[in-house]
């Protein structure tokens, strides 16, 4: 068994791993082609949960948690399309090969496009142990796919152990895109893609719509935070609510607190310090009200928030200017 993956990799991970994941199962995303799917189907590329270690075995073999295809008996390489949950520009691609030790794929590549009209192709059928029927290929082949621009040449991978699972990818041309396909050479297993990047928006029709400024669907983007123990801050600014506390942002307890906490003469309670998350809007504009959604969080809610803003037009030097930077210029600085 392979060691569990940690964030202690041998690797660090690229600033640009803040922003949002655009191909996220739960921002939308979407496997619409894969060649094979024998071991393990495609669709987990795209789960938000971390990669794990399970004991058994399938009808098919080893169960693994990830896209891993059959050894090739046939000439080519196994390869899927993936719709991204939110259309935008991609600043870099995780590959993470978890648990994947000596069924790993060794070397990948990406290439995406800006699609105006969703592709025609044939409905998959979901699940392990299937390859893509001649329908599928015919009416894959059809986009021409293998011609989209190459935005990562091919590339090595690590095997899944804790310091040589992730492979940070920076991308050539960032787009915008809609969709993008991974190449694997020649077979084998990936346990998670991640595309990061910001959303374009999308424009309403009437300058009076009321629109989530900050939603990651119209690029809002997470900039900065003092602690992201549990949860990242950027779940808070996905569509609909959170399916757990772990798809909220949540930070580890403050060790710095009295053992003892005491209370005031009005009754607030004196505790040094808060945590403060940050973000810059997917759009300029009049912010009429602001809601906070606490769902699932019952026992470690915050008990008050304050809310600041402003309006930050040129950047400066300092650390927050160049966060802020992050959102418009996502090249790793």
């Amino acid at each position: 068994m392979a060691d569990r993956p940690s964030s202690s990799s041998r690797t660090p991970a690229p600033s640009w791993t803040e922003l949002n994941d655009l191909s996220s199962s739960s921002l939308g995303g979407e496997v619409v082609f894969a060649s094979d799917d024998w071991f393990a189907a495609a669709e987990m590329l795209l789960s938000t949960e971390e990669p794990q270690w399970r004991e058994g075995f399938t009808e098919q073999g080893k169960w693994m948690d990830g896209w891993e295809t059959r050894r090739k008996r046939i000439p080519g390489h196994d390869w899927c399309i993936i719709k991204l949950g939110l259309p935008g520009k991609v600043c870099g691609i995780e590959l993470d090969t978890s648990f994947f030790t000596g069924n790993y794929a060794p070397r990948a590549s990406v290439q995406a496009i800006w699609l105006d009209e969703p592709p025609v192709l044939e409905p998959r059928q979901g699940g392990a142990g299937k390859a893509a029927s001649k329908a599928q290929f015919a009416a894959a082949n059809k986009i021409g796919s293998d011609k989209w621009k190459t935005i990562v040449e091919m590339s090595a991978l690590g095997a899944g152990y804790k310091d040589t699972c992730k492979t940070y990818l920076v991308v050539k041309d960032q787009g915008p895109f809609t969709h993008i396909r991974l190449n694997i050479f020649p077979d084998g297993g990936v346990a998670r893609l991640r595309a990061y990047g910001v959303a374009v928006p999308s424009l309403p029709d009437s300058e009076y719509t009321l629109l989530d400024l900050v939603s990651a669907n119209m690029g809002g983007v997470c900039i900065g935070y003092s602690d992201a123990h549990y949860g990242h801050p950027r779940n808070m600014i996905k569509t609909g609510r959170g399916k757990d506390m772990g798809d909220g942002w949540e930070t580890a307890r403050r060790l710095d607190r009295p053992p003892v906490l005491l209370a005031d003469e009005k009754g607030i309670l004196q505790v040094p310090g808060s945590e403060w998350a940050a973000f810059k809007l997917g759009l300029p504009g009049y912010v009429r009200a602001v809601e906070v959604d606490t769902n699932h969080f019952k026992g470690n809610y915050p008990d008050s928030v304050i809310i600041e803003a402003a309006n930050i037009t040129q950047p400066g030097n300092d650390e927050m200017s160049k966060n802020i930077l992050l959102g418009q210029n996502c090249e790793d600085k």
